[in-house]
């Protein structure tokens, strides 16, 4: 069968391989390709071990069920801070953030954030141990469903079931991260932000904290970029930025619609404004992601 020929226009708008620089040290950017293929594949097997021998364990030792999903919830975020550990010492990636106690101190709050590459859960729950994600119902049916069934909140369900998870972890002191998007950022271009976060946070009357994502371009961990691709003039940077608070109580008198389309606007136009911010002032990096 002939391979379907598509013009480099198409190419670029799939891959969003559009406007890379040249790689400054191909020696270095191949070791970057290999090490991250390793992380991947060692980062796999970690996570088959979490979920049919860890998990169960705990199950069995930790009660009642509430009790135990916190302790898994800080188990993995133990574990996630181990594989921002392995990124750093290998060169891959670093994160930098001058809001570690900040995020650490946080409870019962709603975090939303731009969502440019695949490690951005990651990056978040390391900094916030006692959090849960509402996470796309497809990847509990992949690798990780095991530890995404036991710990967090899959977003195919229905809307009254799903405030009310998020209400019960609330009420225990945790938080609860979204990426408003939906899925990850382009490199080009942006996605639209959804009003699910906003809807809960008024169900929930809760207050929203948004968060940027910056840093270096995450290319070679955005959405559509080819396995063995990677930054090709640095490593990545998680500069992460804790923005201001978002007082719910402000919209509780409005109807659900406009107060959910007026928050949105508003954790939208925060992070949009630090990201432009971040544009014009970005002295940690090369390169920048797109927002």
């Amino acid at each position: 069968m002939t391979k379907e020929k598509i013009s480099r226009e198409e190419f670029d708008e799939k891959y969003n391989w559009r406007d890379l620089p040249e790689v400054s040290n191909p020696i270095l950017h191949t070791f970057r390709i290999f090490t991250k293929l390793f992380l991947t594949v060692f980062v796999g097997i970690g996570t088959l071990v979490i979920t049919f021998i860890i998990l169960p364990v705990l199950r069995i030792l930790v009660h009642p069920a509430d009790k135990f999903r916190c302790s898994a919830q800080r188990f993995i975020s133990l574990g996630f801070r181990f594989i921002l550990f392995l990124l750093k010492i290998t060169g891959l990636a670093d994160l930098v953030t001058d809001y570690k106690k900040e995020f650490s101190g946080l409870h019962s709050k709603i975090v939303v954030a731009n969502h440019p590459s695949i490690l951005d859960t990651v990056v978040l729950i390391a900094l916030i141990q006692n959090s849960t994600v509402i996470a796309s119902e497809k990847y509990s049916r992949g690798i990780l469903g095991g530890i995404i069934k036991a710990c967090y909140i899959i977003n195919s369900l229905d809307f009254d079931e799903l405030c009310n998870r998020c209400r019960e972890t609330l009420k225990l002191g945790n938080n609860v991260i979204i990426f408003p998007e939906g899925t990850r950022t382009p490199r080009h271009g942006q996605n639209h932000y959804k009003k699910g976060a906003a809807r809960i946070a008024k169900a929930t009357e809760t207050n929203i904290i948004p968060v940027l994502i910056a840093g270096s371009d995450k290319f070679g961990l955005g959405k559509y970029n080819p396995v063995l691709s990677f930054n090709p003039v640095e490593k990545l940077l998680y500069h992460v930025i804790k923005l201001e608070e978002i007082d719910i109580s402000e919209y509780k008198d409005l109807p659900d619609p406009i107060a959910a389309k007026r928050i949105t606007q508003k954790y939208y136009g925060s992070i949009h404004a630090a990201a432009e911010a971040y544009k014009k002032d970005h002295p940690l990096t090369k390169t920048v992601n797109n927002f």
